[in-house]
């Protein structure tokens, strides 16, 4: 948000967010670049002393600012934000941004999975991968996903089930 001589930038990390507080009398001719330079979703580096503003927030008071990567694509609009289902799934990395019910979500997921590792881990289970892509179909009645490896020059199918290869594992 641009007023006049004033500018004030949030920045957010996944630790949170955090005011930049910028004034066109401390930063000079850069000032003016702000609006024509930094769109939502740019990442930019700061530099600055804390202040508290005059509403009391607290911020970075920049003295020297730099545009260290534009975003390709803007962000979605603050107020109405990325609302549909299927556009949150096939974009999840802009939904990871502008929403943050989804990275806690996912912070979660992923501090239960780390549980669960350890957890067996310590009970001397050992984590396998197997197979995605099979040269002939197995396991399940369903109609298997065929592809064809260019680099191997032969058909494969998506695996359908898992149990095949983790029952040749048992001991």
């Amino acid at each position: 948000r641009v007023f006049g001589k004033l500018a004030f930038f949030t920045l957010m990390d996944q630790t949170g967010t955090v005011q930049l507080y910028l004034e066109k009398n401390r930063l000079g001719d850069t000032f003016k670049n702000l609006k024509a330079w930094v769109d939502a979703g740019d990442i930019v580096g700061a530099r600055g002393s804390v202040k508290r503003t005059e509403k009391g927030e607290l911020s970075v008071y920049v003295k020297d600012w730099e545009v260290l990567t534009k975003a390709l694509r803007p962000l979605p609009d603050k107020w109405h934000g990325l609302t549909d289902t299927e556009q949150r799934y096939r974009r999840r990395h802009v939904d990871l941004i502008v929403n943050p019910d989804v990275r806690d979500t996912f912070r979660k997921r992923a501090a239960v999975i780390r549980e669960m590792r350890r957890w067996l881990d310590d009970k001397g289970f050992i984590e396998v991968e197997t197979p995605v892509l099979h040269s002939q179909a197995g396991g399940a009645d369903a109609r298997p996903f065929e592809t064809f490896h260019n680099a191997l020059d032969m058909n494969l199918t998506l695996r359908i089930a898992t149990e095949l290869h983790l029952k040749r594992l048992i001991i």
